[in-house]
């Protein structure tokens, strides 16, 4: 009689891919890292990968593990418009952070001093999925300066509030560190001279 149901273990199939998926991004950057790559690093068909991810996006999200999506995020926060986007920014970021599914956050900040893999990977995130979308979406000069500028607060911030803990920072109420740091991030994607030499 012929064994019916699901084969044993696509959790770990599923494991195993995300695993060679950070190993690729870490190594190579999110351009250069092909579906092919990854299912080799697995020893898996890359049609598995897409059966489980989708796309390269996609594994590239599960791979950050990140409580939120930034194709989702992102439109709400420009609704409102360009008039205070870099508090509506930070607010979003300290929020994620502050919040119990933030751990996993924590987690890859801390990594980022020790592992040029896990600064790697949170640098991709940041910079391509969060912070040129809302650059792009602005249709700004420069978006990927303006977009690592904004980056390098909002690394920074979470390392120095979530790692080294530096006060006032690290209790700072959310809103009151948003209205902080927001008006860096504003100048940053407003104005013509933030991108000037």
């Amino acid at each position: 009689m012929a064994r019916t149901g699901r084969r044993p273990g696509p959790g770990r199939t599923r494991e195993k891919i995300l695993a060679a998926a950070r190993s690729q991004f870490a190594k190579s950057g999110f351009e250069s890292t092909t579906i092919r790559g990854i299912a080799a690093g697995a020893h898996v068909d890359p049609k598995l990968v897409l059966h489980y991810f989708e796309s390269k996006e996609g594994i590239f999200q599960a791979a950050m593990d990140f409580p939120f999506d930034p194709a989702q995020a992102i439109p709400e926060l420009l609704r409102p418009g360009l008039d205070g986007l870099g508090v509506r920014l930070a607010r979003f970021f300290i929020d994620i952070w502050d919040s119990p599914a933030g751990v996993r956050a924590h987690a890859i900040v801390r990594s980022m001093v020790t592992s040029e893999s896990a600064a790697a990977l949170m640098r991709d995130f940041v910079s391509r999925e969060i912070l040129a979308r809302v650059a792009q979406a602005l249709e700004l000069d420069h978006p990927q300066v303006r977009a690592s500028l904004a980056a390098s607060q909002l690394i920074g911030l979470a390392m120095l509030r979530y790692v080294v803990k530096v006060e006032p920072l690290a209790s700072a109420p959310p809103a009151k560190l948003a209205a902080w740091i927001g008006p860096t991030l504003q100048r940053y994607f407003t104005d013509p001279h933030a991108t000037r030499p």
